[in-house]
């Protein structure tokens, strides 16, 4: 069975997408000789991060294919799409120009986190001009990437106030 897989890889914050493309290719390359397929890449302008999304059956063949690529990475490490269906997001891949990445705190598990992530979507709508896309959080509970669709940082700040949940890195994604 399939899980999907969160791959931060470190770039120079000054790379443009003609750069990153080689980049990009080899972790599609790497997706398809894992048979497995590589759902989404994002590119963390403010941050120097590149965030690849995998579905795979076993991080290690990931891990190990990434090594031997050379390709410099953080970790593999299970995620859990929160929002859209994968078929959904597969279909309207990107679309979002905003990442946030809260770091969950210690005392707040994965369950807990789903539970108030639920309860709390429907406060997007206080903020009209940020569309919420999606959330990858990490099964240890560590940190999650919320994705955004809006016009400036400061609506995605409001988005987030308006749910009552922090921010502890915005960058713009994208070109």
């Amino acid at each position: 069975m399939s899980e999907l897989f969160l791959v931060e890889v470190p770039v120079a914050k000054d790379a443009s997408q003609e750069t990153l493309q080689p980049l990009f290719d080899q972790l599609a390359d790497v997706a398809r000789q894992a048979t497995g397929e590589l759902i989404e890449v994002q590119y963390g302008r403010d941050l120097g991060l590149v965030y690849a999304i995998f579905e795979h059956r076993m991080a290690e063949v990931l891990d190990g294919l990434l090594r031997a690529r050379n390709i410099e990475f953080t970790e593999v490490v299970p995620v859990q799409l929160v929002g859209p269906t994968l078929e959904e997001v597969k279909a309207r891949r990107g679309a979002a120009n905003y990442l946030v990445e809260w770091d969950i705190p210690e005392e707040i598990g994965l369950e807990q986190y789903l539970a108030s992530k639920k309860a709390k979507a429907p406060l997007y709508a206080n903020v009209p001009e940020t569309t919420f896309m999606r959330t990858y959080v990490r099964q240890d509970a560590i940190k999650c990437l919320c994705l955004y669709d809006a016009p400036d940082e400061d609506a995605v700040r409001r988005a987030r106030e308006a749910v009552n949940t922090p921010i502890d890195r915005l960058t713009r994604i994208g070109e």
